[in-house]
Protein backbone atom coordinates (compact mmCIF):
# COMPACT_ATOMS: atom_id res chain seq x y z
CA UNK A 1 0.00 0.00 0.00
CA UNK A 2 2.68 2.56 1.34
CA UNK A 3 4.61 2.33 -2.47
CA UNK A 4 1.18 2.98 -4.03
CA UNK A 5 0.56 5.93 -2.31
CA UNK A 6 4.31 7.07 -2.42
CA UNK A 7 4.48 6.82 -6.35
CA UNK A 8 0.83 8.70 -6.23
CA UNK A 9 2.53 11.45 -4.42
CA UNK A 10 4.97 11.87 -6.76
CA UNK A 11 2.96 11.44 -10.16
CA UNK A 12 1.32 14.61 -8.54
CA UNK A 13 4.42 16.64 -7.89
CA UNK A 14 5.61 15.95 -11.13
CA UNK A 15 2.71 16.85 -12.46
CA UNK A 16 2.77 20.32 -10.59
CA UNK A 17 6.20 21.07 -11.36
CA UNK A 18 5.69 20.66 -15.11
CA UNK A 19 2.66 23.28 -14.76
CA UNK A 20 5.50 25.01 -13.18
CA UNK A 21 7.89 24.76 -15.73
CA UNK A 22 5.69 26.13 -18.25
CA UNK A 23 4.82 29.61 -15.78
CA UNK A 24 6.24 32.59 -16.53
CA UNK A 25 8.83 33.96 -13.42
CA UNK A 26 6.02 36.72 -12.45
CA UNK A 27 2.93 34.89 -12.70
CA UNK A 28 4.68 31.83 -10.63
CA UNK A 29 5.47 34.44 -7.90
CA UNK A 30 1.69 35.80 -7.88
CA UNK A 31 0.87 32.42 -7.19
CA UNK A 32 3.83 31.85 -4.23
CA UNK A 33 2.12 34.41 -2.70
CA UNK A 34 -1.58 33.66 -2.97
CA UNK A 35 -0.55 30.16 -1.84
CA UNK A 36 1.97 31.19 1.07
CA UNK A 37 -1.32 33.17 2.57
CA UNK A 38 -3.05 29.74 2.51
CA UNK A 39 0.00 27.85 4.01
CA UNK A 40 0.41 30.54 6.70
CA UNK A 41 -3.00 31.50 8.04
CA UNK A 42 -6.18 29.31 6.86
CA UNK A 43 -4.30 26.11 6.99
CA UNK A 44 -1.50 26.97 9.93
CA UNK A 45 0.91 24.39 8.48
CA UNK A 46 3.70 23.60 10.89
CA UNK A 47 2.21 26.96 13.11
CA UNK A 48 3.71 25.67 16.45
CA UNK A 49 7.45 24.91 15.58
CA UNK A 50 7.42 28.14 13.55
CA UNK A 51 5.71 30.48 16.54
CA UNK A 52 7.88 28.94 19.11
CA UNK A 53 10.91 29.45 16.76
CA UNK A 54 9.77 33.57 16.08
CA UNK A 55 8.99 33.60 20.10
CA UNK A 56 11.98 32.01 21.14
CA UNK A 57 14.63 34.23 18.47
CA UNK A 58 12.44 37.51 18.30
CA UNK A 59 10.80 37.85 21.73
CA UNK A 60 10.14 41.30 21.46
CA UNK A 61 8.24 41.24 17.86
CA UNK A 62 4.92 42.45 18.11
CA UNK A 63 2.52 39.43 16.57
CA UNK A 64 2.07 41.73 13.34
CA UNK A 65 5.63 41.60 12.86
CA UNK A 66 5.64 37.71 13.32
CA UNK A 67 2.93 37.34 10.92
CA UNK A 68 4.45 39.08 8.28
CA UNK A 69 7.68 37.19 8.64
CA UNK A 70 6.08 33.64 8.70
CA UNK A 71 3.92 34.73 5.43
CA UNK A 72 7.12 36.34 3.84
CA UNK A 73 9.00 32.82 4.64
CA UNK A 74 6.05 30.92 2.93
CA UNK A 75 6.49 33.20 -0.10
CA UNK A 76 10.33 31.84 0.06
CA UNK A 77 9.80 28.21 0.34
CA UNK A 78 7.17 28.04 -2.15
CA UNK A 79 9.01 30.45 -4.55
CA UNK A 80 12.15 27.99 -4.14
CA UNK A 81 10.68 25.06 -5.61
CA UNK A 82 9.34 26.84 -8.29
CA UNK A 83 13.15 28.26 -8.67
CA UNK A 84 14.16 24.39 -8.47
CA UNK A 85 11.76 23.51 -10.92
CA UNK A 86 12.46 26.50 -13.88
CA UNK A 87 16.63 25.84 -13.06
CA UNK A 88 16.68 22.84 -15.20
CA UNK A 89 15.01 24.97 -18.30
CA UNK A 90 16.25 28.48 -17.71
CA UNK A 91 19.21 28.08 -16.09
CA UNK A 92 22.30 27.19 -18.00
CA UNK A 93 26.16 28.37 -18.98
CA UNK A 94 25.24 30.62 -21.55
CA UNK A 95 22.90 32.56 -19.16
CA UNK A 96 23.63 32.02 -15.50
CA UNK A 97 25.37 35.97 -15.69
CA UNK A 98 21.49 37.16 -15.67
CA UNK A 99 20.37 35.12 -12.76
CA UNK A 100 23.29 35.08 -10.38
CA UNK A 101 25.94 37.36 -8.93
CA UNK A 102 29.01 36.83 -6.53
CA UNK A 103 30.47 38.15 -3.53
CA UNK A 104 33.40 37.56 -2.45
CA UNK A 105 34.08 34.75 -5.27
CA UNK A 106 37.66 34.83 -5.53
CA UNK A 107 38.09 33.72 -2.34
CA UNK A 108 35.65 30.92 -3.12
CA UNK A 109 37.70 30.00 -6.17
CA UNK A 110 40.25 30.32 -4.24
CA UNK A 111 40.11 26.94 -2.12
CA UNK A 112 37.55 25.04 -3.90
CA UNK A 113 40.03 25.53 -7.15
CA UNK A 114 42.84 25.21 -4.82
CA UNK A 115 44.86 21.72 -3.92
CA UNK A 116 43.65 21.34 -0.69
CA UNK A 117 40.32 19.86 0.87
CA UNK A 118 37.41 22.30 1.61
CA UNK A 119 34.37 21.73 3.98
CA UNK A 120 31.84 23.78 2.84
CA UNK A 121 28.68 24.57 4.80
CA UNK A 122 25.49 26.19 4.39
CA UNK A 123 22.01 26.20 6.34
CA UNK A 124 18.10 26.06 5.66
CA UNK A 125 18.78 29.64 4.34
CA UNK A 126 18.08 30.91 0.66
CA UNK A 127 18.04 28.86 -2.22
CA UNK A 128 20.75 26.56 -0.90
CA UNK A 129 19.40 23.77 -3.70
CA UNK A 130 20.03 26.09 -6.40
CA UNK A 131 23.32 27.02 -4.66
CA UNK A 132 24.59 23.27 -4.77
CA UNK A 133 23.08 23.21 -8.28
CA UNK A 134 25.24 26.25 -9.88
CA UNK A 135 28.33 25.17 -8.26
CA UNK A 136 28.29 21.86 -10.17
CA UNK A 137 27.19 24.19 -13.07
CA UNK A 138 30.29 26.19 -12.94
CA UNK A 139 32.65 22.94 -13.26
CA UNK A 140 33.16 22.48 -9.08
CA UNK A 141 32.35 18.94 -7.62
CA UNK A 142 31.03 18.28 -4.45
CA UNK A 143 30.05 15.65 -1.89
CA UNK A 144 27.50 16.41 -0.36
CA UNK A 145 25.74 14.77 2.87
CA UNK A 146 21.89 14.67 2.53
CA UNK A 147 19.01 12.09 4.50
CA UNK A 148 17.55 9.91 1.96
CA UNK A 149 13.86 11.10 1.46
CA UNK A 150 11.45 8.48 2.85
CA UNK A 151 9.05 8.62 -0.30
CA UNK A 152 11.83 6.23 -2.61
CA UNK A 153 10.11 8.08 -6.13
CA UNK A 154 11.01 11.56 -4.51
CA UNK A 155 13.72 10.51 -3.79
CA UNK A 156 15.19 9.43 -7.06
CA UNK A 157 13.72 12.39 -8.46
CA UNK A 158 15.68 15.16 -6.45
CA UNK A 159 18.40 13.07 -6.55
CA UNK A 160 19.23 13.39 -10.00
CA UNK A 161 18.30 17.04 -9.87
CA UNK A 162 20.81 17.33 -7.07
CA UNK A 163 23.35 15.08 -9.26
CA UNK A 164 22.82 16.84 -12.90
CA UNK A 165 25.64 18.99 -12.78
CA UNK A 166 28.21 16.64 -10.98
CA UNK A 167 27.21 17.31 -7.11
CA UNK A 168 27.75 13.56 -5.61
CA UNK A 169 25.23 12.71 -2.72
CA UNK A 170 25.72 10.32 0.10
CA UNK A 171 23.58 9.32 2.76
CA UNK A 172 24.29 10.75 6.22
CA UNK A 173 24.40 6.93 7.95
CA UNK A 174 27.51 5.58 7.66
CA UNK A 175 28.80 7.88 5.66
CA UNK A 176 32.54 8.56 7.21
CA UNK A 177 34.66 6.34 5.88
CA UNK A 178 33.85 7.89 2.42
CA UNK A 179 34.09 11.24 3.71
CA UNK A 180 37.15 10.82 4.84
CA UNK A 181 38.31 9.37 1.79
CA UNK A 182 37.24 12.22 -0.32
CA UNK A 183 38.51 14.97 1.99
CA UNK A 184 41.83 13.12 1.30
CA UNK A 185 41.71 13.53 -1.84
CA UNK A 186 41.42 16.65 -1.58
CA UNK A 187 38.27 16.91 -2.28
CA UNK A 188 34.74 19.27 -1.51
CA UNK A 189 32.34 18.45 1.23
CA UNK A 190 29.16 20.57 1.76
CA UNK A 191 26.85 20.38 4.41
CA UNK A 192 23.99 21.79 5.83
CA UNK A 193 25.26 22.74 9.44
CA UNK A 194 21.51 23.53 11.22
CA UNK A 195 20.65 20.09 11.64
CA UNK A 196 19.48 19.24 15.42
CA UNK A 197 21.84 16.61 16.74
CA UNK A 198 20.22 15.87 19.64
CA UNK A 199 21.13 16.21 23.56
CA UNK A 200 24.49 14.47 22.88
CA UNK A 201 25.37 17.15 20.13
CA UNK A 202 27.67 20.15 20.45
CA UNK A 203 25.60 23.07 22.03
CA UNK A 204 26.00 26.65 20.93
CA UNK A 205 24.33 30.05 20.42
CA UNK A 206 22.37 30.44 17.81
CA UNK A 207 20.95 33.50 16.90
CA UNK A 208 20.36 34.07 20.92
CA UNK A 209 19.58 30.96 21.50
CA UNK A 210 20.97 27.61 22.44
CA UNK A 211 21.12 24.94 19.35
CA UNK A 212 22.83 21.12 18.97
CA UNK A 213 25.02 20.61 16.39
CA UNK A 214 26.75 17.95 14.93
CA UNK A 215 30.39 17.27 15.90
CA UNK A 216 31.05 15.80 12.89
CA UNK A 217 30.53 18.89 10.83
CA UNK A 218 34.03 20.47 13.08
CA UNK A 219 35.53 17.23 13.21
CA UNK A 220 35.67 16.91 9.25
CA UNK A 221 37.38 20.11 8.68
CA UNK A 222 40.14 19.52 11.47
CA UNK A 223 41.31 16.30 10.71
CA UNK A 224 42.03 16.64 7.30
CA UNK A 225 42.80 20.39 8.00
CA UNK A 226 40.70 21.63 5.06
CA UNK A 227 39.62 25.34 5.22
CA UNK A 228 35.82 25.77 6.20
CA UNK A 229 33.74 27.83 4.11
CA UNK A 230 30.59 29.16 5.31
CA UNK A 231 28.64 29.99 1.85
CA UNK A 232 25.15 31.12 1.36
CA UNK A 233 22.40 31.24 -1.70
CA UNK A 234 20.20 34.52 -1.05
CA UNK A 235 17.44 35.79 -3.00
CA UNK A 236 17.98 39.65 -4.47
CA UNK A 237 15.99 42.15 -5.40
CA UNK A 238 12.97 41.00 -4.60
CA UNK A 239 12.74 38.99 -7.91
CA UNK A 240 12.61 35.15 -8.28
CA UNK A 241 15.62 33.83 -9.73
CA UNK A 242 18.19 36.01 -8.59
CA UNK A 243 20.70 35.48 -6.71
CA UNK A 244 23.59 36.25 -4.61
CA UNK A 245 26.09 33.28 -3.83
CA UNK A 246 28.49 34.37 -0.95
CA UNK A 247 30.95 33.29 0.69
CA UNK A 248 30.96 34.88 4.09
CA UNK A 249 34.27 33.79 6.17
CA UNK A 250 37.16 31.05 5.73
CA UNK A 251 38.44 29.19 9.16
CA UNK A 252 41.50 27.66 8.08
CA UNK A 253 42.94 25.24 10.37
CA UNK A 254 46.63 25.69 9.46
CA UNK A 255 46.29 29.48 9.70
CA UNK A 256 43.15 30.37 12.79
CA UNK A 257 44.75 28.14 15.76
CA UNK A 258 42.19 30.08 18.11
CA UNK A 259 39.22 29.62 16.14
CA UNK A 260 40.28 25.60 15.16
CA UNK A 261 41.19 25.15 18.61
CA UNK A 262 38.60 22.83 19.46
CA UNK A 263 35.12 21.21 17.77
CA UNK A 264 33.62 23.76 20.02
CA UNK A 265 35.10 26.82 19.07
CA UNK A 266 34.59 26.08 15.31
CA UNK A 267 31.12 25.30 15.36
CA UNK A 268 30.34 28.35 17.55
CA UNK A 269 32.11 30.01 14.68
CA UNK A 270 30.17 28.84 11.96
CA UNK A 271 27.20 29.10 13.29
CA UNK A 272 27.90 32.97 14.44
CA UNK A 273 28.45 33.30 10.66
CA UNK A 274 25.21 31.91 9.52
CA UNK A 275 23.11 34.16 12.31
CA UNK A 276 24.99 37.10 10.47
CA UNK A 277 24.37 35.75 6.61
CA UNK A 278 20.69 35.15 8.03
CA UNK A 279 20.03 38.60 9.68
CA UNK A 280 20.18 40.15 6.02
CA UNK A 281 16.96 38.33 4.87
CA UNK A 282 15.20 36.41 7.75
CA UNK A 283 12.20 35.96 5.63
CA UNK A 284 14.17 33.42 3.45
CA UNK A 285 15.27 30.69 6.61
CA UNK A 286 13.43 27.89 7.68
CA UNK A 287 11.36 29.23 10.87
CA UNK A 288 9.55 25.90 10.53
CA UNK A 289 12.36 23.92 10.94
CA UNK A 290 13.00 22.34 14.23
CA UNK A 291 16.45 23.93 14.90
CA UNK A 292 16.09 24.92 18.35
CA UNK A 293 14.91 22.24 21.35
CA UNK A 294 15.59 22.70 25.21
CA UNK A 295 19.13 21.30 26.31
CA UNK A 296 19.70 19.24 28.99
CA UNK A 297 20.13 20.86 32.51
CA UNK A 298 23.88 19.94 32.72
CA UNK A 299 24.27 21.71 29.17
CA UNK A 300 22.05 24.37 29.61
CA UNK A 301 23.60 25.36 33.16
CA UNK A 302 27.38 25.51 31.23
CA UNK A 303 25.79 27.37 27.87
CA UNK A 304 24.77 30.14 30.81
CA UNK A 305 28.25 30.09 32.49
CA UNK A 306 30.21 30.32 28.86
CA UNK A 307 27.90 33.43 28.21
CA UNK A 308 28.54 35.41 31.71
Amino acid sequence: MKPAFDFAAYAVLRLLVAVIQTLPVDIGDWLCRALAYLAAEPLRIRRRETDENLNRIFPQASEEQRCALRLAMWHHLLLMVCEIAWAQRRLHLSNWTEHITFRHNRTLLRHTLGTRPVVLVTGHFGNFELGGYVTGLMGISTLTIARSLDNVFLHRWVDRFRRAKGQAMIDKEGCAAEVDRHLKNSGILSLLADQHAGPKGCWVDFMGAPASCHKALALFSLAAEAPMLVATTRRIGGRPMQFEIACHAVADPQLDRHTCGSVTSLTQWYNRQLADAVASSMEQYWWLHRRWRQPPEKVARRLQRRAA
